[in-house]
């Protein structure tokens, strides 16, 4: 009887491996999960399904599929992006000057394991997932395990001394939950809270066995499921709890902030786009996005970062450009000749952008991206933006240019330290680390098209929310 137990636990956790292997092939787009870690996560539960394929009756049965199950559950969460590391350990090499040297060489590890290294909700954060029964979490240390209290000391001490990896929390994922002693301990001796985001309660589907045959489909259960949150920002890089206090702001105090019903009831400026040639669709994109008012720059009603998204200069040239605008036919009319002088080696490229325009026009991803949002842009884009505009620009381009600049507000350079404390090389280039990280001092995605540096950045480990658009290049329109 034992034997044929042993068999059946045996087959449950093999298939419960090539569900989770099925799923790993699914994880959603959204995540931006590198190529890097889906290798790792399939690594794991192929060795996992293999583990089980060979075990024998004479050794112990250990299943460790659970664990893989709750970091791809976690994974397929539409709130998880930017997953730059899974179930891999955090060098803790780079450290802040802050730390002493005696901490530095201490008997703390040189490394920690966090699950997940992502953003949620456009902040950096690590998961560290836990599949254990709750009535085996020890809290002190005991002679299988060195304790949940030093686990998180250990984990939140390389949280904080890590430059670039630096998260703005951890997040604690019990799968199976905590008792009320530890749950209390944890949220008394560490701040932790229960977070807010709901995650789903079921998984992926699993296979169950009725009268021998695998019939039955049936999802695992996270009801029991606790999530605690530790807040590790210690004053840096932290947004202020407060709309714009921005000196550099181009907004004046008559640019009132609009809700989506006002935007949407503003009249349609027609008559001004046929005169100036600005275009309905660039001109609806404006009005749908929130004017940031500086009336209202003391308010603490919201986080800025619950609805930026920063602007880099490709996302500007394309909001302008003559192809975005309706310049299409025009160009296609154009001869051929005259089109590879204008465009020299660009020709081809810029002939992709045409055709890639008219089957998807990017003014409607743009449409849904900035409804409703506050544009930002740093001063290093804003002088960039104008240098080009000025330089390779048409006349319609450039009065769509001038009227953008006016729409969005523009930040000083404060890129975050962890951005900042990333090598500077030739595909991590100074500017760039300038740009992306003053999106996320200020917990807003950065919207692209210059996905090699945000590739660039996902090597490296570090988490990046970001928003990647098709590229769209100047005309002279």
């Amino acid at each position: 009887m034992e034997e044929e137990q042993r068999v059946t636990k045996v087959e449950v956790a093999k298939q419960r491996c090539k569900c989770v292997i099925e799923a790993i092939d699914k994880l959603p787009s959204s995540t931006n999960i590198t190529a890097s870690c889906r290798r790792t996560l399939l690594k794991l539960a192929r060795a996992e399904l293999a583990f089980l394929s060979r075990a024998s009756s004479s050794f112990p049965l250990s299943v460790n599929i659970g664990h893989l199950e709750t970091v791809v559950h976690i994974l397929q969460q539409p709130f998880i992006t930017g997953v730059s590391r899974v179930c891999k350990s955090i060098p803790l090499s780079r450290v802040s000057p802050s730390v002493s040297s005696e901490e530095r060489h201490s008997s703390s590890p040189k490394c920690i394991y966090a699950d997940v290294v992502c953003t949620l909700y456009r902040k950096p954060v690590w998961i560290i997932v836990s599949d254990r029964n709750p009535k085996y979490i020890m809290w002190n240390r005991c002679h299988r395990s060195k304790g949940l209290e030093v686990r998180i000391q250990e984990v939140l001490a390389a949280a904080r001394s890590n430059i670039t990896l630096r998260p703005s929390s951890v997040i604690l994922f019990f799968a199976k939950g905590l008792t009320n002693n530890v749950y209390n301990k944890v949220r008394d001796n560490f701040g932790a809270y229960e977070m807010e985001f709901d995650f789903s309660i079921f998984s992926s589907d699993l296979l169950e066995e009725t009268e021998g045959d695998w019939i039955n489909i049936i999802a695992r259960s996270y009801k029991n499921a606790c999530v605690l949150e530790i807040n590790n920002d210690d004053g840096k890089d932290v947004v202020p709890n407060s709309r714009f206090n921005v000196e550099s702001s181009t907004l004046d105090s008559s640019q009132l902030e609009l809700s989506v019903d006002e935007a949407e009831n503003q009249p349609q400026p027609i008559e001004e786009n046929v005169r100036t040639n600005l275009g309905d669709t660039f001109c609806s994109i404006v009005m749908g996005m929130k004017l940031i008012s500086l009336e209202n720059k003391d308010s603490e009603s919201t986080m800025p970062g619950d609805d930026l998204v920063n602007l880099d200069t490709t996302a500007l040239i394309a909001l302008v450009s003559g192809i975005s605008n309706g310049g299409t036919e025009k160009l296609l009319a154009t001869p051929e000749c005259e089109m590879k002088q204008r465009f020299k080696g660009n020709f081809d490229f810029v002939i992709g952008q045409i055709m890639s325009e008219i089957q998807n026009p990017i003014h409607m991803e743009f449409s849904r991206i900035l409804h409703g949002k506050n544009g930002i842009i740093c001063e290093s884009v804003l002088m960039e933006f104008k240098e080009l505009v000025s330089m390779c620009g048409g006349p319609n381009e450039k009065l769509r240019a001038d009227k953008l600049t006016n729409c969005i507000s523009v930040v000083p350079d404060t890129p975050s330290e962890r951005i900042m404390g990333l090598p500077t090389t030739r595909k991590l280039a100074l500017k760039n680390k300038i740009v992306f990280g003053t999106g996320d001092h200020w917990h807003a995605p950065t919207l692209t098209a210059n996905m090699a540096f945000v590739r660039a950045v996902s090597q490296t480990g570090v988490s990046l929310s970001t928003i990647e658009h098709r590229p769209r290049a100047l005309t002279g329109d």
